[in-house]
């Protein structure tokens, strides 16, 4: 079982103060926290890329670069790379650098991205959304299977027999499917022997166990063994050291940043009482002490197959000592719980997942 970080380097105006941090404090501070993570024993770190003000990583690359020579056994990925509006000739070289500069610990989580800035951005159009892509998923991995590629598509110049360089050290690169839990993106997964990652950030969490078993069957019928294919998910949450100081801590920047999508997105006003819902053992927000979040992510394991757990924090802009103390709690006071509790599993021969 992996436990890790996911972030997407938000600099969102403090709740308090009004004030918001700059691009390159946030960026610095991430890299503090990178390395922290690293040092209490996590297995992954990833850094989502956006195209707003109110997020400042628009090169998750370059960020985890950063980190790579102070770190040394951390795995480090995008969360997502938003791979529609990319190139994926720049999306491996990115890649394949980060992984010789780390020494073999580079990922690329592979999504569409539930933000649209980078479309117009970059000259995409949204109706080609599905369709750009799968076309560039394809050359994505036509790129890590083979030095020298030959490929045609619709929206991106052919390309006839040339080299692709660097070559990461890793072979292949990994390449993690990032997915909001729609069939149509599990099966895909599955169908290419991709390892899946799901975005698991309402309702309850069991309810993706279906989805998890969807992705499995799809994988065996195209030849793949699914006991080999890791299963990743991505929750919002902080660890504190009591469960209502954790829940006081998160909530005021969580209820912001919630109901700042949310109204770009049509959603109902998030309120606390959605939010302590959320963070109930069934609820989808991994927010208390270091025993109520190791329980939580041992029941996900147990009940949906779970084979990494990566906690989203912050959640909005909070104080990055708050931060850091919750990257700390995980890996000193969360991660033994859980991997203690899955070796038992283990060796009686219950973990069946």
């Amino acid at each position: 079982m992996e436990i890790g970080i996911s972030t997407f380097v938000e600099t969102t105006p403090d709740v308090q103060t009004g004030e918001v941090i700059s691009h390159a404090q946030r960026l610095r501070e991430v890299v503090e926290e990178i390395v922290l993570a690293d040092r209490v024993g996590l297995d992954v770190f990833g850094v989502g890329e956006h195209h707003r003000k109110d997020y400042a990583a628009s090169s998750p690359a370059v960020v985890l670069a950063a980190a790579a020579s102070q770190t040394q056994r951390i795995r480090l990925t995008s969360a997502v790379t938003v791979l529609s509006s990319d190139d994926p000739v720049r999306v491996f070289q990115d890649f394949a650098t980060l992984d010789g500069i780390s020494n073999g610990r580079a990922e690329i989580m592979a999504g569409r991205g539930s933000f649209i800035e980078s479309f117009p951005l970059f000259g995409y159009n949204l109706q080609d959304y599905d369709e750009l892509y799968d076309e560039k998923l394809e050359l994505l991995l036509k790129i890590r299977e083979s030095e020298k590629v030959t490929w045609s598509g619709k929206h991106r110049p052919a390309i006839n027999n040339l080299g692709v360089y660097p070559r990461p050290v890793q072979n292949p690169l990994p390449v993690w499917i990032g997915s909001g839990g729609t069939p149509e993106s599990v099966v895909r997964a599955g169908m290419l022997g991709l390892p899946l990652v799901l975005a698991i950030i309402g309702g309850r969490p069991v309810q993706f166990a279906p989805l998890v078993q969807l992705y499995k069957r799809a994988a065996a019928k195209a030849g793949h063994d699914p006991s080999k294919l890791p299963v990743a998910s991505h929750s919002h949450g902080f660890i504190g050291e009591d469960n209502e100081q954790a829940a006081d801590k998160f909530f005021p920047s969580t209820q912001q940043a919630m109901n700042v999508i949310g109204r770009e997105r049509g959603w109902g006003h998030y309120d606390r009482a959605s939010y302590d819902a959320a963070r109930s053992f069934e609820g989808a927000l991994y927010v208390g002490d270091p025993e109520t979040v190791a329980q939580k992510i041992i029941h996900l394991r147990k009940n949906v197959g779970i084979t990494r757990f990566m906690l989203h924090v912050p959640l909005g802009t909070m104080p990055h000592e708050d931060v850091m103390r919750a990257i700390e709690l995980l890996g000193t006071e969360v991660a033994p719980r859980v991997r203690e509790e899955i070796s038992r599993w283990e060796a009686a021969g219950e973990d069946k997942k």
